[in-house]
């Protein structure tokens, strides 16, 4: 009897593991399947020619990557129910702002936005400046 429990217990276990390998497999290839990427294979969304912008969405969160005219990732950001913040990726990530106040520059330009986030490329004296905020069917939270 000890020894049945023990299989089934055993079996449970491995059961369990499998299934989050799995899990952990599909969630990565879901995003890997071009976030990062140069010219990932998603639909440009950008609102301005001089941009490219990139969205994926995985377990609810949206993720949205910016490259320049060229191709090279200058910066993402990630959303989830208002909250915003920083991917570390990018040429530009250092000066990516996640819930910025909106910017009141004469030079910025939206590049991309939808109800959840908007974000701007504002030129700036360390280059470009990508801030991002909240759409307008979400009520900006922390995550500088």
């Amino acid at each position: 009897m000890r020894f049945n429990v023990t299989l089934r217990a055993g079996l449970a276990l491995a059961l369990v593991v499998l299934s989050g390998a799995t899990f952990a497999q599909t969630s990565t290839s879901a995003l890997s399947s071009g976030l990062g990427q140069a010219w990932p294979n998603v639909a440009d969304q950008s609102l301005s020619p001089n941009w490219h912008a990139y969205v994926f969405t995985l377990g609810g969160v949206e993720y949205v990557q910016i490259n320049d005219v060229n191709g090279n990732v200058q910066g993402a950001v990630g959303t989830a129910g208002g909250t915003q913040f920083v991917l570390p990726m990018g040429a530009n990530a250092q000066n990516v702002i996640a819930n910025a106040s909106v910017s009141n520059a004469s030079n910025a330009t939206t590049v991309y936005q939808d109800a959840n986030i908007t974000i701007l490329a504002v030129p700036s004296a360390r280059g470009v400046t990508l801030e991002s905020t909240c759409g307008s069917s979400v009520q900006c939270q922390g995550g500088h």
